[in-house]
């Protein structure tokens, strides 16, 4: 007796499957089924064409589809600021140029600066990420509008700027936005205190003390230079891991951005602790703040996580750049070609970023679990003859190959289409912006 097919909302099938799941299974003529924006069924196409009766299909069995990509660490709206300065040491590029443009920001440049970098990660696969920064309201409408999911973080400073002139301002913005984002099912609230050079003990505290009082992220900017390390030595004797540690900053639900100079016991100290860590390698090496020792991080149990930081450093928000780089750093960091290999860097771009922000359902595509994802065309040369999948996303892709993004079921990117808002009029609107920038700069 033949089993009448099951209702789904969307059948997605793919080319080729890799699932991230405990297994990592690449699955090839596989299908999704989906849901209420989650994963009902995982298995090959002609089974699942069988099983279900879907409301709608979407065919990508031309496609590579991976777990959407997860940006553990960035600053959206800093599109704003791309090429603004390039070719500077970080202390130079931060107090002479990114300060004083930020002085200038208005909550509307935040979010327009904002969409464009859902977009830009729209178009190359993320579907996921953290952001620090300030007006975060207005990230947060942007951010919803575009459909991402991301964790939003009020940034934290004891230095006045354009958003706040106190760092109690700044903590009452985080609560705010805390009880705003309370419940949301693709925004997160988090907090991050700038750094322990642009905030002092007490304020780092302070922010450490609310995360725990609220069960919230706390992220912050880390041992990205061996300079940061020297001058909290001489200001508060002891380098920047020690003294996070000290002052309660360390825990689970701590992420460490950058954490490029990092020692032995470092590193002991962030393992032991169950923090985790965002390494940008495009922006460290931009900057020339260093290698991060990510194969020693990971030896020693450490979430790693991939983030672009913003695009004034980067100057972009790729995922796939990202991985192809911290992939190739480390074999040259370590003398070891077996470093780092491509499944750990898809691994950091999609499971272990989730691990990272706390939202470990994230970065694999499995039953139950949401369904985002990206689909790359594998008509592109540079993903011909897909001997292995995980390789050419890591190694041959440049995230320009996507051609879909889907959050919750729901497609928000098909080929150079966005479906959450009117592109053209965001371009005008951005580059209107930035005029108004430089003329009050």
């Amino acid at each position: 007796m033949q089993t009448k097919p099951l209702p789904c909302d969307l059948l997605v099938t793919a080319g080729i499957l890799a699932t991230q799941n405990e297994a990592r299974d690449i699955l090839r003529q596989a299908a999704l089924a989906v849901t209420g924006g989650h994963i009902a069924a995982v298995g090959s196409a002609a089974d699942l064409v069988r099983a279900f009766a879907p409301a709608e299909t979407l065919d990508l069995s031309g496609c590579l589809v991976l777990p959407g990509l997860v940006n553990t660490h960035t600053h959206a709206a800093m599109t704003l600021f791309r090429g603004l300065c390039d070719d500077a040491p970080l202390a130079v590029w931060l107090t002479e140029h990114i300060w004083p443009a930020e002085a200038k920001l208005t909550s509307e440049a935040v979010r327009a600066g904002t969409e464009l970098a859902c977009a830009e990660m729209l178009a190359s696969g993320t579907t996921c990420f953290l952001d620090a920064y300030l007006y975060v309201d207005a990230i947060a409408d942007a951010v919803d509008t575009a459909g991402l999911r991301a964790v939003l973080c009020q940034g934290v400073f004891d230095i006045a700027n354009a958003n706040f002139k106190t760092t109690d301002a700044a903590l009452a913005s985080a609560s705010r936005l805390a009880d705003r984002l309370a419940g949301h099912d693709r925004l997160r609230p988090a907090i991050f205190p700038h750094a322990v050079y642009t905030c002092s003990a007490e304020t780092l505290a302070r922010c450490a003390d609310f995360a725990r009082d609220r069960g919230l992220l706390l992220s912050t900017h880390a041992a990205e230079t061996a300079r940061e390390n020297d001058d909290c030595q001489k200001t508060n004797g002891r380098r920047v891991i020690p003294y996070l540690k000290d002052l309660g900053l360390l825990g689970p639900q701590t992420l460490l951005a950058h954490g490029v100079a990092l020692d032995a016991a470092d590193i002991e100290t962030v393992a032991v602790s169950g923090a985790c860590v965002a390494h940008c390698p495009k922006s460290n090496m931009k900057l020339a703040s260093g290698i991060a020792p990510v194969q020693a991080l990971r030896a020693a149990g450490v979430t790693v996580g991939l983030g672009t930081d913003g695009a004034a450093s980067n100057n972009a928000l790729n995922l796939f750049s990202e991985m192809n780089v911290a992939a190739l750093l480390q074999k040259v960091a370590t003398g070891d070609p077996t470093a780092l290999g491509a499944g750990a860097a898809l691994d950091m771009a999609t499971r272990d970023g989730a691990a990272a922000l706390g939202w470990p359902e994230l970065g694999r595509l499995t039953v139950g679990g949401p369904a985002d994802l990206c689909a790359l065309d594998l008509s592109r040369p540079q993903l011909c003859p897909a001997f292995d999948p995980v390789s050419d996303a890591v190694y041959a892709a440049s995230g320009g190959e996507v051609v879909c993004t889907m959050v919750a079921g729901k497609v928000l990117y098909r080929d150079g289409e966005f479906t959450g808002f009117d592109y053209p009029e965001l371009r005008r609107r951005m580059c209107a912006m930035t005029r108004s920038l430089k003329r009050r700069s």
